[in-house]
């Protein structure tokens, strides 16, 4: 008894010294925040802050632990909001922090996920609880990313430090460390000598004029699953396709980060248990190349996925040693999988050495021949196709619609016409091909207002990377057809499904929630257009100031957001720009007219380049 009372007394004394300590450390963490020049910021490296974005006056007023659910969002154009005079920064080992894809949560909150449906590598947002509400720091001696077309082959390796995928790739050519930069020789797993000579060998086994995989604009969006460093869409760009690369946040470090610094699309995603965020029909051509793929899982259930999403006709190149090596296990997945494919209705359209590929039904007719009882089944009349927020896969057939069955295709025209030719799918929402028409020419005047604001500050190719948090149809896209740049048009997860009229536009995209972090690396866009984002937040219970540090986490140091929102809106985010390191540099009201309300208005915002103390420390 004795002994245990004097256990007690040292476990106080214990305690109480470790709340000293902390309170000790928690003041010289609240001194942080001077500037380093107009352009160059200097902040903390190591505050960290759980709970709601930061809404109180003075750092030292604040409660680190203050959580989401003790304070409600402000309201626009509340003048006595306390607004931050600074927002905490995260310390320098969460520079690449993806707070829905981070493995260190999943530890932290014990999730119990089944590693072998690659559960782990799906979206787990923090709770409010344990939100970093911070601002994410650039890596020690991060530059200002090198402009495309040139970022297509060489990055600078401070923005990315990582150089495990050039040795373990070393003999593939996927990526090779000269100097202070990483550069791409085009290379993959499956086509060492170049991803060019490799997408030429896939249109000649299709038989496509001029070895050209586009087939006169018949091929416009492609799926690349497995991407590695996205060599594959960088190389089709050049014959007017655009890939969605799709890869997950693996032990294949930061191969997506590799993909966006490079310039071309991506996205942080994996065939798991859930629908990837795409609606059906979107891909004319999905294409794996060792892309490391059970696909014979769960009676098939990752092809059925990639069945949902290809148009009609649509194909799956397939590049393996499943196609071509004779050893029994490998024969054994290729009868296997050539079982499957063909009670899919599948049919190869090509076979040549180490690639095989599978071009999907135009119709509903083989389905419907089947034997009865034949797996997989068709899905039922009553599941949505399009349904792909948080929905979880099912090992069916997705049959066409009445419309896709008659037209024997989707109807679309070639690109680049089909960009502004109205799609079949606009009935869907009740839309008439005038009210499409209207709605292109619109943008198009709003993009030109917008780049006539942006010119003093833009030089050439200094926007390549743009998303369009609130993409609608997709006409903002449409509109910057001539520039040289793509767009991740973003569909909110919780109204009209819009998106498959953009891929129907030769678009790309993804629902999502804007109450949650994206599904991307930090910094890695130089431009964010947010078109009555921040009123859609006002309407949810989710805080427009987390929405702000979510889009200072995306956006490259100087980077351009452009926002279009109500005048109370955009004098909040006005109030707030000091706090994050970002300045105003233009600003006008939207002329009225009967497309938009009077109080509208658009400002344009730069993010300021800034480095912590440790990291400016460390560099010299």
């Amino acid at each position: 008894m004795m002994r245990g009372r004097s256990d007690g007394v040292q476990k106080k004394q214990l305690i109480t010294a470790l709340c000293v300590i902390a309170i000790f450390i928690g003041f010289i963490y609240v001194y942080y925040e001077s500037f380093f020049g107009s352009q160059v910021h200097n902040g903390a490296s190591t505050l960290r802050k759980f709970g709601s974005s930061y809404l109180g006056g003075d750092e030292e007023d604040v409660d680190p632990g203050t959580k989401h659910d003790e304070q409600a969002p402000p309201i626009f154009g509340v003048d006595d909001v306390a607004l931050p005079r600074s927002f905490p920064v995260c310390e320098d080992r969460h520079s690449e922090l993806i707070p829905c894809l981070d493995r260190n949560l999943i530890y932290q909150m014990r999730l119990k996920l089944d590693l072998t449906l690659m559960e782990h590598y799906e979206r787990h947002c923090p709770p409010p609880e344990r939100r970093f509400n911070c601002l994410i720091p650039p890596p020690q001696g991060y530059k200002v990313s090198i402009k495309w077309p040139r970022s297509r082959d060489e990055v600078w390796k401070a923005n990315i430090p990582h150089t495990h995928l050039a040795q373990e790739k070393s003999d593939q050519n996927w990526m090779v460390v000269k100097g202070e930069k990483i550069s791409f020789p085009g290379g993959g797993t499956h086509f060492h000598y170049g991803a060019d000579k490799y997408i030429a060998l896939l249109a000649n086994m299709l038989n496509f004029s001029k070895n050209n995989l586009n087939n006169e604009g018949r091929i416009r969006t492609v799926l690349d699953v497995g991407c590695g460093v996205a060599s594959f869409g960088a190389y089709l760009l050049s014959s007017n396709i655009i890939a969605m690369s799709v890869a997950p946040n693996d032990v294949h470090q930061n191969q997506i980060q590799f993909a966006l610094e490079r310039g071309i699309p991506a996205y942080l995603g994996v065939l798991g248990t859930k629908r990837l965020p795409y609606p059906s029909r979107s891909f004319e051509l999905a294409h794996c190349s060792r892309c490391r793929i059970d696909w014979l899982q769960r009676n098939g259930i990752l092809l059925l996925e990639l069945d949902r999403l290809l148009k009609p006709g649509g194909y799956f190149a397939y590049s393996s040693p499943e196609a071509y090596a004779q050893d029994e296990e490998d024969l054994k997945i290729w009868r296997e999988m050539s079982t499957l494919v063909e009670r899919m209705c599948w049919k190869i359209a090509a076979k040549r050495n180490q690639t095989v590929i599978w071009v999907k039904p135009l119709t509903n007719e083989c389905y419907e021949e089947r034997e009865p009882g034949t797996q997989p089944p068709v899905c039922r009349s009553d599941d949505d196709p399009d349904a792909a927020w948080e929905v979880p896969m099912e090992a069916c057939i997705t049959p066409y619609s009445n419309q896709n069955h008659r037209a024997k295709g989707s109807g679309l025209a070639p690109w680049p016409a089909r960009l502004t030719f109205p799609p079949p799918r606009l009935s869907d929402f009740g839309y008439s091909n005038e009210m499409f028409e209207k709605d292109t020419e619109l943008w198009q005047q709003r993009v030109e207002s917008y780049w006539n604001l942006l010119s003093k500050n833009i030089k050439l190719n200094t926007v390549r990377n743009v998303m369009d948090m609130k993409a609608n149809l997709g006409s903002f896209a449409a509109a910057l057809k001539d520039k040289d740049v793509w767009v991740m048009n973003v569909v909110p997860e919780d109204g009209p499904n819009t998106l498959k009229i953009i891929y129907d536009r030769g678009l790309i995209g993804s629902l999502h929630s804007w109450c949650e972090a994206y599904s991307t690396y930090p910094r890695t866009y130089d431009l964010l257009h947010a078109w009555t984002v921040f009123s859609d937040i006002e309407k949810k219970d989710c805080s427009p100031e987390d929405t702000l540090i979510e889009m200072d986490r995306i956006l490259r140091p100087t980077g351009f957001i452009i926002v279009r929102d109500k005048l109370p809106v955009v004098e909040f985010i006005k109030k707030h720009l000091p706090a994050l390191h970002w300045e105003a540099v233009a600003t006008t009201d939207v002329e009225s007219d009967s497309e938009m309300d009077n109080d509208e208005a658009v400002l344009v915002i730069q993010k300021k380049m800034w480095f912590t103390r440790q990291s400016l420390s460390d560099s010299k």
